[in-house]
């Protein structure tokens, strides 16, 4: 008997679509389907209504009867919606918010998607679960994400997502309370993050429907829907960038070597996992240099997401809309990124955004972390990171201009030279390093960014009159003794530029020719060793890194006050050239090698950038077989981890 059902099963329907029956007849037909059903979906008296749920319970795209006569029951049921009743109908309608459509053509996508139209307009009874189905819908079917990755997989997905949000803004449209729930769905329908503990197919898998799925997101955000949305969907993307980040265990495969500074990295490892930029700075592959650790897939899919909100951000900025989406990130960094412990690459799209409007977004964004540094009532932890963030910006943000350099340096020797004064009288064998890790990394924040900007302030007079103004030798020589605490590569690098400009009287006694931490500076750096902590240090990630590069500002194209030969006799104010430098008509300066910062041309071919960085450098470029000790770690000559 059970046999006989299913050799039987949809044959009204078929002997209907065979008859050629009218849109208006089919239309009829499920009427009565669905009127044949009594309180509950136990009591229909023929099979015609089992049949209809079966149509919507097949998923299969290949079957060409059942295609058709899906498409046919999608267009009808379109007609008859005020006929479906939530209870009496459910195992219908579970199977119709089931479907994806990511299984068929476009001829069963348009029907379906019209027929969800169809029920979120019948009643806001549905609304919810259609919005459900057409988020869903963000990402493949397991059994697809392999062919999502081909050409055609490709053009499948932007046909499904073009239907879908399409579907979203037209549901909105009609029933504007709709986007009361939106954000929710989207948010809780993100694909979980998968734990390195479980198996490395589903760990790839799972990034890889994030990654669709973030793609989505954004795309709902950049359109008409995003200005009623609110921030909700570019800071949840920020969080899952913050969320794969932290999967990345850099310490891992670093190890702290206090015998080393930290301006540069050096890496053991095959020509094919890591490369060196045109600058001689080791740049890894995602996907090779991190597979150490077993995070090769988590580096790729974060790369992947970096890429894409890159190329979000600067589509919402070349819509005129950059200002918007930068006060959502702003937001979204103090809230996920600035206290997350070493956060190693999901800062880079604040680094992007800022450079896409440096006169505003990039001056705020200094302002706001000088903000949050000098607030008394911010945690110890927060204004250390907060300051360090602001050093790292300072020195590497090729694209700030030097007046904002020095007003932000003015204002970080103001508060430590403030804070000193209130505890001046204590004694140097009585310092608690830990009770003052907050003035250390000001200081420590000042002396790094003078590592970088300091020849670019003392080859401008103004400039230059403005930094001996600056009580910088009372802050660094007192009974606080920074200069003992703070890191001795950066240290030493400071007063050797220090000395070569002149800044003030630096004795040989201050150099620490070792570079050991002393146990003070260890103190002070406590566990969490945010006194190592540069966020901006070059990037990285291979394809995030081209956004980043043009706007970054490299150590081996830094020109210091002395000689690279090691002469560290500085320019007298006599012999000071301004041709040197390139002064633009404020008199602000901005060094790099022999081309100037402001003229460089941002939008040159990538192949064309680097050849001119290789020329600016200074660092030769080796092989990795050649020079390679056992494991990533803090060199002598200035890169930070």
């Amino acid at each position: 008997m059970g046999m006989e059902i299913e050799n039987n099963k949809m044959e009204v329907i078929k002997e209907e679509e065979d008859s050629e029956v009218t849109d208006s007849e089919m239309v009829r037909f499920l009427r009565n389907a669905l009127q044949e059903v009594g309180e509950t979906e136990f009591e229909s008296s023929t099979h015609h209504y089992s049949d209809l749920v079966a149509v919507f319970g097949n998923q299969d795209g290949r079957d060409t009867d059942h295609v058709a006569l899906l498409v046919a029951s999608s267009r009808a049921l379109s007609r008859a919606v005020t006929y479906i009743d939530i209870d009496r109908h459910n195992s219908l309608l579970s199977n119709i918010f089931r479907m994806s459509i990511w299984n068929f053509g476009e001829n069963v996508m348009d029907a379906l998607i019209d027929l969800i139209k169809a029920l979120a307009a019948s009643s806001g009874k549905y609304v919810e679960d259609c919005l459900e189905m057409l988020v869903r819908n963000f990402k493949p079917p397991q059994n697809l994400l392999n062919f999502v990755s081909q050409p055609h997989g490709i053009a499948k997905k932007e046909k499904v997502q073009d239907r879908v949000h399409k579907a979203l803004k037209d549901i909105a449209e009609l029933m504007p309370v709709s986007l009361l729930y939106l954000n929710g769905i989207v948010v809780q329908r993100m694909p979980r993050m998968s734990s390195k503990n479980d198996f490395p197919r589903k760990i790839k898998d799972d990034l890889q429907l994030s990654e669709i799925y973030v793609e989505s997101m954004l795309k709902l955000e950049r359109g008409v829907l995003g200005r009623f949305m609110g921030n909700v969907m570019l800071s949840a993307v920020v969080y899952r960038l913050v969320e794969l980040d932290v999967e990345i265990e850099w310490d891992e495969i670093l190890q702290d070597d206090p015998s080393k500074g930290i301006f540069d990295m050096e890496i053991e490892d095959t020509d094919e996992a890591a490369d060196y930029n045109d600058d001689g700075e080791v740049c890894l592959k995602a996907g090779f240099g991190l597979q150490k650790m077993g995070a090769d897939a988590f580096a790729d899919r974060l790369d992947s997401l970096m890429v894409l909100t890159c190329e979000h951000i600067k589509s919402r900025a070349d819509e005129g809309h950059l200002h918007e989406v930068f006060d959502t990130l702003l937001l979204s960094f103090k809230k996920s990124i600035l206290d997350t412990h070493k956060s190693k690459f999901a800062q880079f799209v604040m680094f992007y955004a800022c450079s896409l409007d440096p006169e505003r977004c990039g001056v705020r964004f200094a302002v706001t972390l000088a903000d949050t540094f000098v607030r008394a009532g911010e945690s110890p932890t927060t204004r250390m990171s907060a300051v360090a963030y602001l050093a790292s910006y300072l020195s590497r943000a090729r694209f700030l201009p030097s007046t904002l350099v020095v007003s932000m340096l003015k204002r970080l020797v103001d508060w430590c030279a403030k804070y000193y004064c209130k505890f001046q009288d204590v004694e140097e064998e009585n310092i608690n390093p830990h009770v003052h890790r907050v003035f250390y990394s000001g200081c420590q924040a000042v002396m790094y960014v003078l590592c970088y900007r300091m020849r670019m302030m003392v080859d401008v007079p103004h400039l230059k009159s403005l930094l001996l103004d600056m009580p910088l030798e009372s802050i660094f020589r007192n009974s606080l003794d920074p200069l003992k605490v703070c890191l001795p590569s950066i240290v030493n690098e400071f007063l050797r530029q220090a000395k070569a400009a002149r800044l003030f009287t630096v004795s040989e006694k201050f150099f620490f020719n070792d570079l050991l931490e002393s146990d003070l500076s260890k103190t002070y750096g406590g566990i969490e060793r945010l006194d190592t902590f540069f966020p901006f240090d070059p990037c990285l990630l291979r394809n995030c890194d081209s956004f980043i590069r043009p706007h970054f500002l490299y150590w081996s194209i830094v020109n210091k006050t002395y000689d690279d030969d090691g002469d560290d006799n500085g320019n007298s104010d006599e012999d000071v050239n301004e041709d040197e430098g390139f002064v633009d008509g404020d008199g602000e300066c901005f060094h790099d090698g022999d081309r100037n910062l402001d003229e460089l041309d941002y939008e040159v071919d990538l192949d064309e950038f680097e050849n001119s960085m290789n020329k600016m450098s200074i660092t030769p470029r080796k092989s990795l077989k050649h020079m390679m000790p056992a494991r990533i770690r803090p060199s002598t000559s200035p890169e930070s981890l």
